[in-house]
């Protein structure tokens, strides 16, 4: 499998990515910068987290301008993989490749700390590795993270299984007090309609090794791997 990581001005957590990838591949994924306007051939392109632009107008709003997205948003379209996370999962709403938006946290506070989630689909080359229903828990750290979409498009959202995780309590159940953004149906992760695009605002590469006091997000990269070598 080969990989591509977006890094744009104020990307904090590209290179966290890239070391996941690494550790998963068994190579070093290609870091392409946000002003270039061209990709190599790769299988997956990872649009990390972070304040790309520092977060003005609307948090990733600018970054899905740069000339580096219009290639991303093609390779898209002939069915490459996409994953966003966090600021990732903004640009790519903000890009028109997912549904909804991402709104300021229902606290109105920067949130920092780890989550439960629930597994909603696992047939996606993103999460084959997970058990649907299965809980993990991720880290999240974002100020922009409650997810929005009009009632048509959080029907069909749900209804057709584009919902890939959802916040949950420990047990499991999708709660006001699982929910740490306030997000539409404790929607913490959405599939485009071909699954071949993913963005959540929790952080697998954060809980990909043991000393992280998590090893939930590793499944995704093992997956990944899996999936399109």
């Amino acid at each position: 499998m080969k990989a591509a990581v977006i890094v744009f001005p104020g990307s904090n957590c590209d290179r966290d990515v890239a070391v996941a990838l690494e550790h998963a591949m068994g190579e070093k994924p290609q870091m392409v910068w946000h002003r270039d306007a061209d990709l190599p051939q790769v299988d997956l392109i990872v649009v990390p987290g972070g304040f790309s632009y520092g977060d003005y107008l609307r948090s990733g709003a600018m970054a899905a301008h740069s000339p580096i997205m219009r290639e991303v948003v093609a390779r898209a379209e002939k069915g490459v993989r996409v994953l966003g996370i966090c600021n990732g999962f903004q640009i790519l709403t903000e890009a028109k490749l997912l549904p909804g938006a991402l709104l300021r946290n229902a606290g109105l506070k920067f949130i920092c700390r780890g989550v439960d989630l629930k597994v909603e689909n696992t047939d996606s080359a993103f999460t084959g590795h997970y058990q649907r229903g299965q809980v993990v828990n991720f880290p999240v750290a974002h100020h922009d993270g409650n997810y929005f979409a009009d009632a048509e498009t959080l029907k069909r959202v749900e209804g057709e299984g584009h919902v890939a995780f959802r916040y949950v309590t420990p047990a499991g159940e999708a709660t006001a007090e699982g929910n740490p953004n306030g997000s539409a149906l404790n929607i913490a992760g959405v599939f485009n309609e071909k699954r071949t695009v993913l963005g959540l605002m929790p952080h697998p590469e954060r809980a990909g090794e043991a000393l992280h006091g998590h090893t939930d997000g590793k499944p995704m990269f093992a997956s990944l791997v899996e999936t399109l070598s």
